[in-house]
């Protein structure tokens, strides 16, 4: 018996899993059974990081996974594209037509011409995206390659030429610190189970800052708030350490033993005086040099960076400043001290076995996920079958409206598996139903914890739900392949992830991590990840870096402005900077459907200063159309102390069936930051004007 919300619940059987989803908890859960149907889901009290609770969202994963309009049968299109009409087919209709149209594009065309679309919708190594699920049968296809430029790309190549790797402190650390700067990123929201850590380290009288132009849950809740223009991140960092080094607050024993390039990154840091930093970040410079004065004094200083402050012209290289900053005030070398972006790359799993790169016969195109539109519009050969499973690039994609026009393509056969009929399902010529976490094996990290968990299915799988190995598993059957690697089980796949002599799975293997549910990777509780050196060329933090310049960047770390928001022209037409955060109901556009969620979530609406709101004549509840020249989207605005004045804020994720038109992606370029590819959500400039139905744009 479990006890559920105040009731008793029997249930036959308990079993161990974890949330697939794209958040960096990776929540570690317990699924009860009650004659073969999943009655409960709790999270194991015993996790050290989850610790036995799951976010708003999760908490009705049942209800979600049990819904009505859940897809439970293979579907063909039977309409135009776009208006989701379609008929029942069988499994083996479905696959055979796959196999048909995946063949004879082959021939005509070259593998190259098939784009296996995934994304972040699951984080799995079998059936999500750490394992590149299906690369296989891709590699075998010789189809083009798929480029995960969506989420933190630039964050990751900026962390990375700093430290010689993306990986950083262990987010647990943050416990240790006494100055938390939690930075771009709205924890209570986005990765809630951190903030634990982070109490822990208030009780030790640890000050917490958040540096976010939006006023998040968060930032409601820190000691302190900056509130920096977007994309000038870099810029108030710089700043900031202008502060630290004018107060003494340089580690000259560290600059001297453990980095690279200190002179040429201290005269960067001497072209950010509070004053100018002041004038580019419209962060008070009673703010800056409060805050710098505080860094230059409060060891250890942990910061914990989001994906958010990276999407933008100048992401890349606004990470890779935050990696410098504790190499200036030596934090690094201590526990609590330094940057966590992103833990991914700590777990030492053989994902080569998974792959299985040596099936591509000769070398293949890179497709980058953030160029959708532009790949199916303009891309020479052009892409002629793309398979999305995932993802919903309808929703999440910049440049909106070239992206429906790409799907609408007649010539183009598209297959979509999901386990809902989304915006993005309603352009496929084929939808195949996907099982839920409960319903299939997978093995599971997180990328904001040193965890590993193992998911055992709960139940069988409704319908024709597959998982998305068996789906793979099928379409090669019936392509009628035989490389044997294809047909391997989803046990044999778990096994070959942790066949590995990487030092992060000492002592791990499938059969304890099946029988304990979760474990934590083999490093130290209290480790400092650089104390013996940083992953560079030099072996030391470099502020100046040679593999920078050649790829093309500079060679000191240093700001790179947003885009849109310095132009003076396009400001002028558009004097407003859109940022789209996270909802707190939603998960991307993963649970934007659940009518639940959704009532909590409200409709769509954008958030303005009360003096923007007056210059434009608005007042709380006015329907507005934001627009730019790519697109625009019809909300309401409401005047709110905070959102910083020229910026305009909403939340991602809204199904555009289910809001009547055009969401908050219409209006966002499809551009690259600086690097990786990243895309550049928050580089956007709009207006906001009261909204006429018979002008409404399209």
């Amino acid at each position: 018996m479990k006890a559920t919300g105040g009731r008793v619940t029997v249930v036959d059987r308990e079993v161990a899993g974890g949330c697939p989803l794209d958040c960096p908890d990776a929540c570690s859960w317990i699924v009860g059974v009650r004659d073969g149907v999943a009655v409960t889901l709790r999270g194991r009290p015993e996790h050290p990081f989850t610790h036995g609770t799951l976010c708003v969202k999760v908490n009705q994963y049942l209800d979600h996974a049990a819904s009505p309009d859940r897809l439970r049968h293979a579907l063909r299109r039977s309409g135009p594209k776009g208006t989701g009409r379609f008929t029942r087919i069988s499994l083996d209709s479905a696959f055979d037509e796959i196999a048909e149209r995946f063949n004879r594009v082959r021939h005509e065309y070259g593998g190259e011409s098939i784009w296996p679309y995934q994304g972040t919708g699951n984080l799995g190594y079998l059936q999500g995206l750490q394992g590149q699920a299906g690369a296989r049968l891709w590699n075998v296809l010789g189809a083009s390659e798929h480029d995960m430029t969506i989420c933190s790309a630039a964050g990751l190549v900026g962390a990375d030429l700093a430290t010689g790797t993306h990986r950083g402190i262990d987010p647990e650390s943050l416990a240790h610190s006494r100055l938390i700067l939690l930075w771009g990123v709205n924890t209570l929201t986005t990765s809630h189970h951190q903030w634990r850590f982070i109490n822990k380290a208030r009780e030790q009288g640890a000050h917490v800052v958040a540096i976010d132009p939006v006023a998040t849950r968060t930032a409601q809740q820190a000691d302190e708030h900056l509130a920096p223009r977007p994309g000038t991140d870099a810029a108030l960092a710089l700043g900031l350490l202008n502060v630290v080094v004018a107060a003494g607050g340089a580690d000259r024993g560290y600059l001297a033993d453990h980095t690279l390039g200190w002179p040429e990154f201290h005269a960067r840091i001497e072209q950010f005086p509070p004053e100018r930093t002041a004038e580019l970040t419209g962060v008070s410079r009673a703010q800056i040099e409060q805050l710098g004065e505080r860094i230059a004094t409060t060891r250890p200083t942990g910061i914990r960076a989001g994906s958010g402050m990276q999407r933008h012209a100048g992401g890349g290289a606004a990470v890779r400043v935050l990696a410098c900053l504790p190499g200036v005030t030596g934090d690094w070398g201590r526990l609590g001290g330094g940057l966590t972006y992103s833990t991914d790359g700590y777990f030492g799993g053989n994902r080569e076995a998974l792959l299985g790169s040596d099936l591509r016969a000769a070398p293949v195109r890179r497709l980058s996920m953030t160029r959708l539109g532009q790949n199916l519009l303009d891309l020479t050969p052009p892409v002629k079958a793309l398979f999305v499973y995932g993802a919903n690039p309808v929703v999440s994609n910049p440049d909106q409206q070239r992206v429906r026009q790409g799907l609408a393509r007649e010539d183009l056969f598209t297959v979509v598996v999901d386990h809902f009929q989304t915006d993005t399902a309603d352009y496929a010529d084929i939808v195949l139903p996907a099982t839920m976490q409960t319903e299939h094996l997978d093995v599971l990290d997180g990328y904001g914890h040193m965890y590993l968990a193992w998911n055992e299915p709960a139940t069988v799988p409704p319908g024709d739900c597959l998982s998305t190995t068996e789906t793979f598993r099928r379409i090669a059957r019936h392509m009628g392949l035989s490389e044997p690697r294809l047909y391997d089980s989803d046990q044999e796949m778990a096994a070959q992830l942790l066949a590995s002599d990487h030092p992060s799975l000492d002592g791990i293997d499938v059969e304890s991590l099946r029988r304990d549910g979760w474990v934590r990777l083999s490093y130290p509780a209290d480790f400092v990840p650089f104390a013996d050196g940083f992953p560079t060329p030099s072996g030391k933090l470099e502020f100046r870096s040679e593999r920078a310049v050649e790829a093309g960047f500079e060679a000191v770390a240093g700001y790179t402005p947003p885009r849109e928001s310095t132009d003076p022209e396009l400001a002028a037409r558009y004097p407003l900077s859109l940022i789209a955060g996270a909802s707190h109901f939603f998960l991307n556009s993963v649970f934007a459907n659940k009518p639940e969620l959704r009532r909590r979530a409200g409709p769509p609406r954008v958030e303005l200063h009360p003096d923007d709101m007056a210059a434009r004549g608005l007042t709380d509840g006015t329907p507005v159309v934001v627009f730019n020249d790519r697109g625009s989207f019809v909300s309401t605005a409401h005047a709110s102390a905070h959102v910083r004045s020229g910026v305009v804020a909403t939340t991602k994720g809204h199904w555009m069936k289910l809001t009547g038109g055009s969401t908050v992606n219409a209006t966002v370029n499809e551009r690259d930051a600086d690097m990786g590819g990243g895309a550049v959500y928050h580089d956007n400039r709009v207006e906001v004007e009261e909204w006429q139905p018979s002008a409404a744009r399209d």
